[in-house]
């Protein structure tokens, strides 16, 4: 089994391991990666932040694997673990739900409550009866009568029935979690689409920030034209092209500029904006986005971004929206930065969140906080679509949802 380097973290088939302290979580990680990543002891505690690991599973895909620290931890360190252990839940697209075979189910099962946790989010669960070779298969039948689930037995450290896990995992993986189609019927083979990116300060040196990446091999993949040039040479770039591109795409940050050159014949939309559709939920975004006409003056925003760095003198995030959610809507409003997995329990306490592309994010754990922000009634969008709405444009923009012209 080997790692594709070329997939992000973000791209890959979240399959989370969760269990009882040395119920053989870590070891069932080492064999189905094939590796000694996590360490093996009888010590109870022994992993406390998640461990991942990407991996290939042939039929299936590029996959991360993350080990979670037992549910049963106890202590104030222990709570920690498990609140970590938490926090990676909202990411998994497939659960991995190991129990001892020497161990019965009983009325206050954690295993119950956990299960019944991965049902409210829709997340899938397979039910591993682990350590077969030491304990048998007797407890198997009873994990089924209390759970309803068909569970599958096991010896990871024999590494027996393994192939059955893979097989369930192929059976039970979403549709589409790996973003096989970013410009959905924007674009299509044969299409003539240019992307405009700006190389401020913001960007690293000698690379491409990972959407414009992801993006670009979409649609060489989708078989279109692309053509990519800085903001400072697309009118250069349009005028010696015999037609006007199908699509033009470019940084949220430059939709004010961009939009000024896009030929009338041209659609327009942003990396944002598409990242919107295939990681959250584009509708609620742009509904939420037309929130920002009846904002009151000391109206409170939240400005999520995935990645964590070091902010820097033209961040999107961080200086260029604040910017102009103050010119447009007043120098009173207040506005609260997080970033990474830094995100508010309590999110009554905003009036609008924006959040950025979420690249770094996969769908599910995305789509987790969408649903926190609707459950709790607060309006969400992210970067492109506020920028497009600050901006007047928003309905000149074209979504990846909409008809094609």
């Amino acid at each position: 089994m080997t790692e594709s380097l070329a997939t992000p973290k973000s791209n890959r088939l979240h399959i989370g391991i969760f269990g009882r302290g040395n119920s053989g979580k870590s070891t069932l990680l080492n064999a189905l990666t094939g590796q000694e990543l996590a360490v093996v002891s009888p010590v109870s505690g022994t992993t406390t932040d998640p461990v991942s690991k990407a991996a290939e599973i042939p039929g299936i895909g590029p996959c991360l694997f993350i080990d979670t620290a037992g549910f049963d931890d106890n202590g104030q360190l222990g709570e920690l673990r498990v609140e970590k252990t938490r926090q990676a839940a909202k990411s998994i697209d497939i659960a991995l739900l190991v129990v001892d075979s020497g161990l019965a189910p009983a009325e206050n099962s954690p295993e119950l409550g956990w299960l019944k946790l991965f049902r409210q989010a829709g997340t899938p669960v397979i039910l591993l009866v682990n350590k077969i070779d030491l304990q048998g298969k007797e407890t198997a039948a009873s994990w089924q009568q209390a759970t309803g689930l068909q569970p599958l037995s096991i010896s990871a450290l024999r590494k027996e029935g393994l192939e059955e896990v893979f097989a369930e995992i192929d059976r039970l993986r979403p549709e589409n979690y790996d973003l096989e189609d970013i410009t959905g019927q924007l674009a299509s083979p044969g299409d003539r689409v240019m992307l405009v990116m700006p190389q401020d300060i913001e960007a690293p040196k000698g690379r491409l920030i990972l959407p414009q990446v992801q993006t670009i091999r979409h649609l060489l993949d989708k078989g279109c034209l692309v053509t990519c040039v800085k903001l400072t040479e697309m009118a250069e770039a349009l005028a010696s092209l015999k037609e006007p591109p199908n699509l033009i795409i470019t940084d949220s940050q430059a939709f004010k500029q961009v939009a000024i050159l896009c030929p009338k014949e041209s659609l327009l939309t942003s990396f944002s904006v598409l990242f919107a559709g295939i990681k959250g939920d584009l509708a609620f975004f742009v509904e939420s986005a037309r929130k920002l006409r009846e904002m009151p003056a000391r109206g409170r925003i939240l400005i999520a971004e995935a990645c964590t760095h070091k902010p820097i003198q033209e961040d999107i995030g961080r200086v260029k929206l604040p910017r102009l959610l103050r010119k447009k809507l007043g120098a009173e409003i207040e506005i609260q930065i997080v970033g990474g997995k830094d995100f508010p329990a309590d999110l009554s306490q905003f009036d609008l969140i924006i959040h950025c592309g979420g690249c770094m994010f996969n769908r599910k754990y995305m789509l987790s906080r969408v649903k926190a922000a609707k459950a709790q009634k607060v309006p969400m969008t992210n970067y492109g679509v506020a920028i497009a709405e600050l901006l007047g444009i928003l309905g000149k923009v074209a979504l990846p949802d909409s008809p094609r012209r």
